[in-house]
């Protein structure tokens, strides 16, 4: 049996980027007690808070949960890479920093699922409580928000000849993509506070470490929620060494992600019954639909050599660094690599929100930045923003230590509409790369090999080389029917005094990155538990 420990008001289980959230906004009250348990170690390493030193993180086992999907039977049978926050912050410490919130389109989406009160104009009071926007608050954005918002300090020209080949392709310049519209291409804004990374770490968790009724418990790593008559009343887990029970006198609150999460509740008897005693878990809530729904944008790079010594290829770290810290958090360090990017209607679009993001990067990205190529290049990202295909998280065994089981389930759409759209991308991205702007720089294609590609031959392309752009979500689906997993105040159905908070808890993709949208939804339930 676990030792046993104190008691706190609310147990957090996640320190991402929807825990430190829940950690600033619960332990606000000095008379309530809080405890953040987080399994990877604290965000101390230098290359989290240089920005562009997410490119060294790709091999950072001790930040990642370093996850691998099953073998994906519409991409060739390949494992694909997850790479996935294990560090304060989660996420959001190790991420491109891109700010994105998505259209009013999405959330009332998820309103119309079901979901009632996350509706647009439920949710965008949230987002501008949550951002500090260096441009100044207006009415879409806020500007004293503790997750700081601000303009890259530093670009590459070839960000600026992406920018200026879209528009030459027929798509609009937009220097704000949340703001009146999102269609267009342009600079991302990022989450970076003074050149450096402003991860939900930093902007929610750092400020009230001193609170004396918060304790935060870096390395721990959950094992089960206990359930007692019903209600969630701990967390078991292993820290130090040691096995430990913390109670919880009001609510444990989990916030371990789209993997994570449904893994924990399965973990603790909730979830699909045949699946939990084929494990040997003893089912506390029969719930088919913890782990179901998963969702993720799939992406499709476009490289390009460049004649021009001007990418980021050639680019020694410790050249980066050096000036990064020299010349007080500027130059190439303070890029996100990821500049620039865009949101288009592709033909097939069925409404007026974009069905495709672009993110631009000045350097050649194979397989995730993991395979390193000669020379100079240049890469465009581009995902489907509102996949049909669906996947499913499962346990490999009852140990807590053990990797979860990913089937993401790309392209698995019985009509066959995602890997069309896929093809779109590719398509849109090779005639983003023959526009005049590229002249200076174009050498020769790298992936695929040539431009004139059939549309057949595009597919094969997308089976062969597709990757995830790091945006599960879904997994524990929140709605008002009976087969979600949460209501909308986010409570797991069947037990008392457990709430899910985090990227899991949505229902659909929204048509962006997910990190923004993660902390609004945090911040929204912060209130909805103290109601």
């Amino acid at each position: 049996m676990p030792d046993s420990s104190a008691t706190y008001d609310y147990i957090i289980i996640g320190a991402g980027s929807a825990g430190c959230v829940l950690a600033n906004r619960l332990s606000e009250d000095p008379a309530i007690k809080v405890l953040l348990l987080e399994a990877g170690p604290r965000d101390w390493h230098p290359f989290i808070h240089m920005p562009a030193g997410l490119a060294k993180l790709v091999g950072q086992k001790g930040v990642n949960w370093n996850y691998d999907t099953a073998p994906e039977p519409q991409l060739n049978h390949r494992m694909l890479w997850w790479p996935r926050g294990k560090v304060l912050g989660g996420s959001s410490s190790i991420n491109a920093m891109c700010y994105i919130r998505g259209v009013p389109g999405d959330y009332d989406d998820w309103a119309t699922q079901g979901a009632t009160g996350w509706d647009w104009a439920s949710a965008l009071p949230y987002f501008k409580r949550s951002e500090g926007n260096s441009r100044g608050g207006d009415t879409l954005h806020g500007g004293d928000g503790p997750l700081t918002v601000s303009d890259l300090r530093y670009t590459n020209p070839l960000s600026h000849a992406f920018i200026a080949a879209g528009q030459q392709a027929g798509y609009p310049a937009n220097t704000d993509f949340n703001g009146p519209t999102q269609l267009g291409v342009g600079l991302y804004q990022v989450t970076q506070r003074g050149g450096a990374r402003c991860s939900s770490a930093v902007a929610y968790l750092d400020p009230v470490k001193p609170r004396p009724n918060l304790s935060v418990h870096t390395g721990a790593l959950a094992q089960r929620i206990v359930i007692d008559n019903g209600r969630a009343t701990g967390v078991a887990y292993s820290h130090g060494g040691r096995q430990t029970l913390a109670r919880a006198e009001r609510e444990v609150l989990l916030s371990g992600g789209a993997i994570n999460s449904p893994q924990l509740l399965m973990l603790s008897g909730i979830g699909p019954a045949a699946e939990l005693r084929e494990n040997g878990i003893d089912v506390a809530v029969d719930s088919p639909g913890v782990g179901r729904n998963l969702q993720d944008h799939l992406d499709i790079c476009t490289l390009q050599h460049c004649t021009k010594g001007v990418s980021y290829d050639r680019v020694g770290d410790a050249t980066i660094a050096f000036n990064y810290y020299l010349r007080g958090h500027r130059g190439p360090g303070s890029s996100n690599i990821a500049e620039a990017g865009g949101f288009v209607r592709s033909r097939y679009a069925p409404d007026e929100r974009a069905d495709v993001q672009f993110h631009f990067v000045p350097a050649m990205l194979d397989d995730h930045g993991r395979k390193r190529l000669k020379g100079d290049g240049y890469t465009l990202h581009a995902c489907f923003l509102r996949p049909r295909s669906r996947g499913r998280i499962r346990l490999n065994g009852a140990d807590p230590a053990a990797k979860a089981r990913i089937e993401a389930g790309y392209l698995s759409d019985a009509e066959g509409f995602d890997l069309k759209m896929m093809v779109e991308c590719a398509k849109i991205s090779r005639e983003v790369f023959a526009q005049k702007a590229f002249d200076p720089y174009r050498g020769a294609p790298i992936f695929p090999e040539r431009s004139d590609l059939s549309d057949a031959e595009l597919a094969e392309f997308v089976r062969a080389k597709a990757e995830t752009v790091y945006h599960p979500i879904g997994t524990c689906r929140m709605g008002s029917d009976g087969a979600s997993v949460v209501d909308p105040q986010l409570r797991v159905r069947g037990v008392d005094g457990l709430r899910v908070v985090d990227a899991s808890v949505m229902p659909t993709l929204i048509g962006g990155n997910t990190n923004a949208p993660t902390i609004m939804i945090a911040e929204r339930a912060a209130d909805l538990i103290r109601m």
